[in-house]
């Protein structure tokens, strides 16, 4: 790989990184670029997911104000992230890649929805409920359970699902959601990774690439998106699912 090419893919890394921290789908600039570079899918996959692990990390710091209180709620949820990457790093490296593509662009449609009407959903939700559930109780652990499925198996656009999901389920305000969203999707990044690091094949100069920008990246995104107004934070929520849905179907 020449110095350019590794360039290209730190500033893909960190344009990635930054998206991520703010919503999610940075898996869509960083994922392409490898293969446009000749990276084989499944690997450029595989690597890509392991080096944005850094700038996920990096993004969940940068809203640990938001995290304050937020300690149990991660655990119970963190758990359900971590065993549904798991399944879908398995998922990725054993079925055909082509098995979910449907899936895929109909879940980033159902959480682009879910951001939509979700102010509608928490009061219809609040009416119907003798008390809020502080964790979002078991209709919530079962979706991040599947998105973290997806997250393992193909990680673009899991962010825009998360906050979908944890918007309409918690009762909180949304950079609050956007925060346990980058914690939620470091663990699903941070566990598949790991499998893949044991068990899959791994190109580490892209993985290298990748990583550098995104550490940058989230940082940036995170001192942004903690700035940004919740309509106008939810409005970008769902132009970059929208983006991502072109993408998979017409890319």
């Amino acid at each position: 790989m020449t110095g350019w090419e590794l360039a290209a893919i730190c500033v893909a890394g960190v344009v990635a990184g930054a998206i991520n921290a703010v919503v999610g789908s940075g898996s869509l600039i960083t994922f392409p670029t490898l293969v446009a570079l000749g990276v084989d899918p499944v690997t450029a996959n595989v690597s890509n997911t392991i080096g944005l692990v850094p700038g996920s990390f990096t993004a969940a710091y940068g809203y640990r104000a938001e995290l304050q209180g937020q300690r149990e709620r991660l655990l119970r949820l963190g758990l359900a992230s971590a065993i549904g990457a798991l399944a879908g790093g398995i998922l990725l490296l054993f079925l055909d890649p082509d098995v979910f593509e449907v899936v895929v662009v109909a879940l980033i449609a159902l959480a682009c929805l879910l951001v939509l009407v979700q102010p509608r959903l928490n009061a219809w939700v609040a009416a119907r409920r003798d008390r809020p559930h502080p964790h979002g109780g078991t209709a919530l652990w079962l979706g991040v359970l599947a998105s973290g499925v997806y997250g393992g198996y193909f990680g673009a656009a899991q962010g825009v699902l998360l906050i979908g999901l944890l918007g309409i389920f918690l009762d909180d305000h949304l950079q609050r959601v956007n925060a346990a969203k980058n914690v939620l999707a470091l663990i699903v990044n941070g566990v598949a990774a790991a499998l893949f690091v044991v068990v899959a094949d791994v190109d580490w100069q892209a993985v290298a690439g990748v990583a550098l920008g995104a550490i940058a990246g989230g940082f940036l995104g995170a001192r942004l998106g903690r700035r940004i107004p919740a309509p106008v934070l939810r409005g970008i929520i769902v132009c970059v699912g929208v983006a991502a849905i072109i993408v998979l179907v017409y890319g």
